[in-house]
């Protein structure tokens, strides 16, 4: 693949790095914030920005079987994240290679649109299943969470930033 100007080559990201990021996101969903609708999903901002820059690793398995965690968790509707997560990493894949060649500033506005898709998409399966209409401040997570966009990236690709180890042997 041919990178774009002035961005540097970043060593392979852990494994281990991937699943205790996810594993964060997961708890911070977890905890008991009150049933604020504007809150980000941090978990959906990591799933998204691991499908978008590691879419050998994380696909639409994982984000399923991190949406039903989420399911059974806040005893919502079984499914109803799992369908949302899965949309959300089918979408970025789509968009993953044409995503990269932009900044972050513009990814982050050209996440937007999932973000919202897929927060559109759990509002309706939440209505169906009977529940209330949160209001317009239901608008607030997908653009919290596209502003979370810049530091995650900044964040999470860190570890890959590292100055590779030197050798004598080589110029580089």
């Amino acid at each position: 693949m041919i990178m774009p100007r002035g961005q540097p080559l970043l060593l392979p990201v852990n494994p281990v790095f991937i699943a205790v990021t996810l594993v964060l996101g997961l708890a911070f969903n977890m905890l008991p914030l009150g049933a604020q609708v504007w809150i980000p999903d941090v978990l959906m901002v990591l799933l998204l920005f691991w499908c978008v820059h590691q879419p050998l690793r994380m696909g639409m398995g994982v984000a399923f079987v991190l949406g039903l965690c989420c399911d059974v968790y806040q005893s919502a509707w079984l499914g109803q994240h799992a369908l949302a997560y899965t949309v959300l990493a089918y979408g970025a894949g789509a968009m993953q290679r044409r995503l990269l060649w932009f900044s972050v500033g513009s990814q982050a506005l050209q996440i937007l649109p999932l973000l919202l898709l897929v927060h559109t998409l759990q509002l309706a399966l939440r209505m169906l299943a009977g529940g209330i209409f949160p209001g317009l401040m239901g608008l607030a997570a997908p653009l919290l969470e596209a502003a979370l966009w810049p530091l995650a990236s900044w964040v999470l690709l860190a570890p890959q930033r590292r100055p590779p180890d030197r050798d004598q042997s080589r110029p580089l």
